[in-house]
C-alpha cells in the first residue's frame, strides 16, 4: 500500500516540478512536459517507493521532475543523440532517486537524523550500477557498430528512418515539422484550383 501511494504521488509531483521549470524557462508549460514529468517521477521513485513517506515521495518527485526537465536540454548543448531522452529522464531520474533515498528514507535517511551511512551506500550503489551499465553498453556498442553501424546517415535522419528503411512513413506530416513531400505549386497555394477528384465530387453533389 505504501509503495503504491508513494509511486502515485511522486509521479504527480514530478509533473509539477517539470512544468514549473518549463514555465520559468519557456514562459509556458506543455503536455509533452507533463507526460515526461510523470515518467521521470516513476523512474525516480522506483528505488525509494518502500523507503520514504508520502511526504518524502512528494519532495522526491518535485526534485526529480525539475532536475530531469533541466537535463533534457543537455542533448543540444553537448551534441549527443538522445531522441527518447534516456539520459535526461532515465539516467538523471534514476540517479537522483537512488541518491535521495539516503536523504529521505524514514528509517535510515540523513534528514531524519540517522547519519550519512545510507547516503554513502546509495552513492556507492549508483556508481557500481553506472559502471556495470557502462561496460555492458560498450560491449553492445562495439557489436552493433561492427554489424550494422552506429547511427544513420544525415539524409536518412532528415527523411526519417521509416522512409529510409521501409520507403514509407506513418507520420509523413510530422517527419521534419513540415510536409515530408512538398505539394506541387499548383495545389500548394490557396488561390489554385482544387484537384480533379474534388471537381468530380462537387459535380456529383450539384447533380444530386
Amino acid at each position: 500500500g505504501l509503495a503504491w501511494v508513494n509511486t502515485t504521488v511522486a509521479a504527480c509531483a514530478a509533473v509539477l516540478g517539470w512544468l514549473a521549470v518549463e514555465r520559468v524557462r519557456n514562459g509556458h508549460a506543455t503536455s509533452l512536459g507533463a507526460a515526461s514529468g510523470a515518467v521521470a517521477g516513476l523512474v525516480g521513485i522506483t528505488p525509494a517507493a518502500g523507503a520514504v513517506t508520502p511526504v518524502g515521495a512528494i519532495v522526491l518527485g518535485l526534485v526529480v521532475g525539475a532536475l530531469c526537465a533541466c537535463a533534457v536540454g543537455l542533448e543540444y548543448r553537448l551534441g549527443y543523440d538522445d531522441s527518447l531522452d534516456v539520459v535526461g529522464v532515465h539516467l538523471v531520474g534514476g540517479l537522483a532517486g537512488t541518491i535521495l533515498v539516503g536523504l529521505l528514507a524514514k528509517d535510515t535517511g540523513l534528514l531524519y537524523g540517522h547519519g550519512s551511512a545510507q547516503l554513502l551506500t546509495q552513492v556507492l550503489v549508483a556508481v557500481v550500477a553506472m559502471s556495470v551499465s557502462l561496460v555492458t553498453t560498450a560491449v553492445c556498442w562495439f557489436i552493433v557498430k561492427q554489424l550494422v553501424g552506429w547511427r544513420a546517415g544525415v539524409e536518412a535522419e532528415h527523411l526519417g528512418l521509416d522512409k529510409a528503411e521501409h520507403g514509407e512513413s506513418a507520420y509523413d506530416s510530422l517527419t521534419t515539422g513540415r510536409l515530408a513531400t512538398p505539394l506541387p505549386p499548383a495545389v500548394s497555394h490557396a488561390s489554385s484550383r482544387p484537384p480533379r477528384a474534388v471537381d468530380e465530387v462537387l459535380e456529383i453533389l450539384k447533380e444530386a
